[in-house]
């Protein structure tokens, strides 16, 4: 078996979508197996059929004792091909709402009293699981197609890094999925500029106003060196994904400009996916 994922994360985030995802894609799905039985169950499939993706989700249901022991469980399934972990978080407002508005009870329910008990109680318990994670994704904001588009993205290759440079804006919140933020703020804000407004930091006008500033110019490079100086010590850690998040206020034009020059620059060598979290948001 070439490729295993363990889809897991906090209930009501969209494990089973992204195991619906997966399924398109050509994997092998199976949901909420025990995790003591993994091993188990990955040997067998391995041994009796020609798999060559595998995608397992896990929930909180497993027992504690099996979630403490995540890490014996993880070494196991890595005799039997590359191992990656997917683990989907959402704002606790977003859970609230979201389980409000289709009256199921969360798993937990059973043995705490508050939705908010149960959510904080969930996090707790998966943090084993998700200190091992190599694909977070923040699904608070995302539609089903929006997790299909960031699957794909995060999934392109499997052995390779995958340097994922994301744009976003402050005011629609930090991204939960990235690995390094960047915050540019401080940087001119085309925004003021009433040529400028309804365009975007992929438009000429907005990169020729921005590539005219110093300040600009030395925050591109210093977030260039820092990659390209620790992109290697990441690659040669086996680490499959990066996530690099670029923030302004509105994460229309300085984020946007600077997450392309980025790509222009690093492209020639390292995979690059692009994902401009505001994109709906723009004028």
């Amino acid at each position: 078996m070439k490729r295993i994922l363990i889809v897991t994360g906090q209930s009501g985030s969209g494990k089973s979508s992204a195991l619906q995802v997966l399924e398109d894609l050509g994997y092998y799905c199976i949901d909420n197996l025990p995790l003591a039985l993994l091993p188990e169950i990955v040997a067998k499939l391995d041994h009796e059929n020609n798999l060559e993706q595998l995608a397992l989700g896990v929930d909180v249901r497993s027992t504690q004792a099996d979630l403490q022991d995540f890490d014996a469980v993880f070494e196991q399934m890595k005799q039997h091909g590359s191992v990656d972990i997917i683990y989907l978080s959402t704002k606790d407002e977003q859970l609230i709402a979201r389980f409000s508005a289709s009256r199921r009870p969360h798993p937990l329910s059973n043995r705490y009293q508050s939705l908010n008990e149960c959510i904080q109680q969930e996090k707790s318990l998966l943090l084993p699981v998700q200190f091992r994670s190599t694909v977070n994704i923040d699904t608070t904001d995302k539609s089903v197609h929006d997790l299909k588009h960031t699957l794909l993205s995060k999934l392109g290759q499997s052995d390779n890094l995958i340097l994922i440079l994301q744009s976003f804006g402050y005011k629609h919140g930090i991204p939960l999925d990235a690995d390094y933020v960047f915050d540019i703020r401080h940087l001119p804000n085309p925004h003021w500029d009433l040529n400028l407004r309804k365009l975007s930091g992929l438009d000429a006008p907005v990169q020729e106003f921005l590539a005219e500033n110093d300040q600009v110019n030395e925050m591109y490079q210093d977030i260039y060196h820092f990659l390209q100086k620790w992109l290697p010590a990441f690659s040669k850690g086996h680490r499959h994904y990066l996530t690099v998040s670029i923030g302004c206020t509105g994460g229309q034009h300085r984020s946007v400009y600077m997450v392309d020059r980025l790509k222009s620059a690093l492209a020639k060598d390292w995979s690059i996916q692009i994902l401009h979290r505001e994109m709906k948001h723009w004028s």
